[in-house]
């Protein structure tokens, strides 16, 4: 009975993939209205009305400030209600995992420890090499950066989700200086379009399901299978169960790699979702960072005060009057 069950899941949510080609993330782009994007919480479709409204808000000038400052009163309780209901989100992860391992057994889990360990080193040489790489290049301090953001990776840990530390994040990315519209455009876009731990766990998965179903992967292939997960990853992040929706749609589209054999890692999905979650995390607030040179605003001296001392700064709504320091255009 369980492993029908394990089937009829992974069937499930293979239909679900079919149904999203590539094509997909352009003509879901445009929302068929503002409120039916945010009713049906489609993330991308919000994100682009939301660009559309803050393009428009900025054209017609002091006439939208009023909108604008209502926004802001109304974002502060909204990012305070999401708190109170993220204290209970560890509660609600833990029994989603607890059902699945007493569903289906230990041994469903057991069974794929290489390429969990394979997801979860892989991660961390991304983390610590490709983004740690990128945090010397602005001369700040990596680890300090890791530290000061402890309290939001273990959040995020408790509820497989990088979702859960929206708020946090951008207010402790605030405090180290940064500008608030920078935080604002850069972070949420990134949960979206910059899902570094997502990219890897669709690589490798889509990998191992072609070994274990014997399905050959040529350089071509490959690369084919590259751009499409390009395209199908984004867009996920407003779907339950995202990764696996995006592995589904990714191997439907393509179909080279079939999409049944989802189903080989439907039991350990829950545990590479808390390194899914904590590598996006890492990703976004290094490209907030990234953002933020590339607009020439950030004082790496000032952040690295700001880390070392362990506190934060007022945030910044707009550029300050003096140049920037030296340091913010080395």
């Amino acid at each position: 009975p369980g492993g029908l069950r394990l089937e009829g899941d992974a069937a499930r949510y293979a239909d679900r993939g079919s149904d999203q080609s590539w094509w997909h993330f352009l003509t879901d782009l445009v929302p068929s209205s503002a409120a039916g994007a945010f009713a049906e919480g489609n993330v991308l479709q919000v994100i682009f009305f939301s660009v559309l409204f803050g393009v428009a808000l900025k054209t017609v000038g002091p006439a939208g400030q009023p909108i604008v400052d209502g926004v802001a009163r109304l974002g502060t309780v909204v990012f305070k209600i999401l708190h109170y209901v993220m204290l209970a989100a560890p509660v609600g992860a833990f029994g989603a995992m607890a059902y699945t391992i007493g569903t289906y057994g230990v041994s469903t889990l057991t069974s794929l420890g290489r390429l969990i360990a394979l997801f979860y080193g892989t991660s961390l040489v991304f983390v610590v090499v490709v983004l740690g790489g990128v945090t010397a290049l602005l001369r700040i301090s990596f680890f300090r950066l890791l530290h000061h953001l402890r309290e939001e990776f273990l959040l995020v840990l408790g509820t497989s989700s990088s979702e859960s530390a929206l708020p946090r994040l951008m207010v402790k990315l605030e405090g180290l200086g940064i500008r608030r519209d920078i935080v604002g455009l850069t972070v949420p876009t990134g949960y979206s379009f910059n899902l570094d731990g997502s990219s890897i766990y669709l690589s490798l998965a889509a990998v191992y399901i072609a070994q274990a179903t014997d399905t050959p992967l040529g350089l071509g292939r490959q690369l084919g299978l590259l751009a499409v997960m390009l395209l199908t990853s984004k867009g996920s992040g407003g779907v339950t169960g995202a990764g696996f929706i995006a592995l589904a749609a990714t191997l439907s589209a393509v179909g080279t790699v079939p999409a049944a054999g989802i189903m080989l890692i439907f039991g350990v999905d829950k545990f590479m979702s808390e390194c899914r979650a904590l590598t996006n995390l890492a990703g976004n607030s290094v490209a907030t960072l990234v953002v933020a040179r590339w607009e020439r605003v950030l004082d790496s001296a000032r952040v690295n005060e700001i880390l070392r001392a362990g506190r934060t700064a007022r945030p910044l709504t707009r550029s300050p009057d003096p140049a920037p320091s030296r340091s913010a255009h080395n």
